[in-house]
């Protein structure tokens, strides 16, 4: 199946950018929120991005300009009628995402049609379970921010048809110009489950007052060739998502890697999130 039309469930940070990724690769795309004002925002955030790729010589502005004509915002569900792929992108709340399939799964009329949820940790099972094609349902993770970060995790539940699978991956390779892997629905899946015991171990230290912040980061950076420190990546993940993803892994796995540090669970508590509040482990109010 050639995918020519796709949508978006949410517009926020991962959503507006998946479908960027989905308009600059030639595809009619709905994006649906759950207010205007929700809608508005995103639109924003696509323009912003796009313009910052014609700034940077990485897109035409003829390019820039096609991709903002495939875009269609909605609030109405009703409106993926006719879609081929749906990426649910909206918070990470297990009921909410369940819902949403459920909703799909009446609204999308083709049978044929993929629903992938672009979770970066729950069971992708749970949301196929939701609908009454989950051999049609897999995890579609794409990395922040989507347009710029190569990598997309393929995530199988037990009852995704093979043939689902092998059709993602082609079309994130040959149509998105993405790099796949693929992972068994595991808390996680491959790149959370390496990445989140390694950044909570980084906290850790610097609680427990090991080393500093910028000694911790600097260390990988030149000791280990890292493109960043943990620290610096944990503010640029987000020390919520951050949380959230160790605590799914660790309620399901008992893994005491994956526990959240106490350090971490108090700057969520205090709004400290990161890059995106302009403040976590680092200030980024100045920049």
């Amino acid at each position: 199946m050639a995918i020519e039309r796709a949508g978006v469930v949410g517009s926020g940070l991962m959503g507006s950018g998946i479908a960027e990724v989905l308009a600059r690769a030639g595809l009619d795309v709905v994006v649906r929120d759950i207010s205007e004002e929700a809608i508005a925002s995103g639109r924003t955030s696509i323009e912003k991005s796009l313009e910052k790729g014609v700034q940077r010589g990485k897109l035409s502005a003829e390019d820039r300009d096609a991709a903002l004509a495939r875009l269609h915002f909605t609030v109405d569900m009703a409106d993926f009628a006719d879609r081929q792929l749906v990426i649910e992108a909206a918070s990470e709340n297990e009921d909410v995402k369940k819902a949403i399939f459920a909703e799909l799964d009446t609204v999308v009329t083709a049978k044929d049609a993929i629903l992938a949820s672009n979770t970066s940790s729950m069971p992708i099972i749970r949301f196929a379970q939701a609908t009454g094609r989950p051999d049609r349902v897999l995890g579609i993770h794409f990395f922040n921010p989507a347009p710029v970060q190569p990598l997309v995790e393929l995530v199988v539940s037990e009852l995704t048809d093979p043939a689902v699978v092998d059709a993602m991956d082609s079309f994130a390779t040959d149509v998105l110009g993405k790099v796949t892997i693929r992972a068994s629905d595991r808390p996680g899946f491959v790149v959370n489950a390496l990445l989140i015991p390694f950044l909570f171990s980084a906290i850790r230290m610097v609680e427990a007052g090991h080393a500093t912040k910028e000694d911790v980061d600097l260390g990988m950076v030149n000791g280990c060739a890292h493109p960043m420190g943990p620290i610096a990546l944990a503010d640029r993940v987000g020390l919520d998502t951050c949380l959230f993803v160790g605590q799914s892994i660790y309620e399901e796995t008992g893994d005491p890697a994956a526990k959240p540090p106490v350090l971490l669970s108090r700057m969520v508590d205090a709004g400290l999130l990161g890059v995106k509040t302009g403040r976590g482990f680092y200030d980024y109010s100045a920049t």
